[in-house]
């Protein structure tokens, strides 16, 4: 039965994705064409610096190009510079800058600036039952200036702590014949999110711990993962003082079937958003749902099946379920399917007939934590209650955004 139900995925992956991979990388070899490309793109001694084009397509929001560059070992060993600028009209630009001091043990040390302004973002108003009808655009203005140092003491484990500030600034947004939040608003649709008017500067400061037996690659990666993150912002901009507590925790297994990093994982994830103060938390600083919206450690991306920002609360829980393989050179295959829904003030209304599901296949590169191809193809449903029926789709593809 499992390999009746899973012949079209082995069908697709083996020959349409890596048998022709593979005849592609071997005459490539045979042509010298990654030299030919690596030469171009990288120059310097030891071709330890480079430039090289991206470009990032999520359908349902604006594309984006740009440049990505490097400089390993820039002004002394060990010391990493990343370079990346994205843009699609004058409306839309990204950039970042981020300088990593690589210690001994892999242990690091990074500085880094993000700029980012776009007009796309998808707002449904918050909730578990938020209605895909509801789909809303509006425009953002962020800085994020953050300083962070990574300590990896045992296998895959790590000690994250970090502090900055960040800025953020709101507007009415637009794209395709989307409505923009303040008209969604105005219909009813949704009360106009906190936070939105008045924007935010904040501190922050956080914190991740994760234990992980897992081996570093190229060992088998079979293991598990237990991690518990804190994040407490600060509004400085606001009198009186208010602020947030972001706080999670996860935990997964991973089973290597055949020591070839063929992994099967399962994993549990739950967030929590809190305020400080006698404010309300901004509605971008609460418990997201939705796209690739970083997990807070090491485990997928919760419910890549739904656009980013598709759901938003006080709280969530995610399940997932993970097949994750090998099919080319730093290149993995990836089939997930997960379980979940935000929630009130600490799962406050949880029912599991207010879940949703998610379902994602997925190519991913896994060569460097600052730049990657991704291809992703996911669909959402809408609550059990509701009939689960699929009300979201989702196709992405590049490499590197915002």
């Amino acid at each position: 039965m499992p390999r009746v139900l899973l012949s079209p995925l082995y069908f697709v992956t083996e020959w349409l994705i890596r048998r022709p991979l593979g005849a592609a990388i071997t005459a490539a070899e045979r042509a010298d064409l990654p030299n030919t490309l690596y030469n171009f793109f990288a120059f310097g001694p030891d071709h330890k610096a480079g430039i090289v084009p991206t470009i990032f397509v999520d359908f349902g929001f604006n594309p984006s190009i740009g440049v990505y560059g490097f400089w390993n070992d820039a002004f002394f060993k060990g010391d990493d510079l990343r370079v990346h600028v994205s843009f699609w009209t004058d409306d839309w630009i990204g950039a970042s800058l981020v300088q990593r001091v690589r210690f001994h043990n892999k242990d690091s040390f990074q500085l880094k600036l993000l700029g980012v302004r776009r007009p796309d973002h998808v707002y449904y108003g918050n909730g578990p039952s938020s209605l895909e009808s509801a789909q809303s655009r509006y425009g953002e203005d962020k800085l994020d200036f953050g300083a962070l140092v990574d300590v990896l003491p045992w296998r895959s484990s790590k000690i994250d702590v970090g502090v900055g500030l960040r800025y953020a600034s709101f507007r009415d947004g637009h794209f395709g014949h989307d409505p923009g939040i303040v008209e969604e608003a105005a219909e009813g649709a949704f009360p106009l999110p906190d936070g939105f008017v008045s924007g935010y500067t904040a501190e922050y400061n956080d914190i991740l711990l994760a234990l992980d037996s897992r081996r570093p690659f190229p060992a088998d990666g079979s293991g598990v993962r237990v991690e518990a993150q804190a994040e407490q912002g600060n509004d400085v901009r606001q009198s009186p003082a208010s602020g947030w507590l972001h706080t999670a925790a996860g935990a997964g297994g991973f089973w290597d079937v055949n020591g070839n990093r063929r992994v099967i994982s399962f994993s549990v994830l739950t967030m929590f958003s809190d305020p400080l103060g006698p404010r309300p938390v901004p509605f971008t600083e609460l418990v997201t749902v939705g796209g690739d919206t970083p997990s807070p450690g090491d485990f997928p991306a919760p419910m890549p099946g739904f656009f980013p920002g598709r759901l938003v609360d006080r709280s969530a829980a995610v399940a997932t379920l993970r097949y994750k393989w090998p099919i080319g050179p730093w290149i993995d295959g990836s089939l997930q399917g997960a379980v979940g829904n935000v929630f009130g003030q600490h799962l406050e209304g949880f029912d599991t007939h207010l879940l949703r599901f998610s379902g994602a296949f997925g190519i991913e590169s896994d060569s460097s934590p600052d730049s990657s191809f991704e291809f992703i193809l996911g669909f959402g449903t809408e609550t059990f209650a509701h009939g689960a029926q699929i009300d979201s789709l989702r196709l992405a593809l590049g490499i590197t955004r915002f």
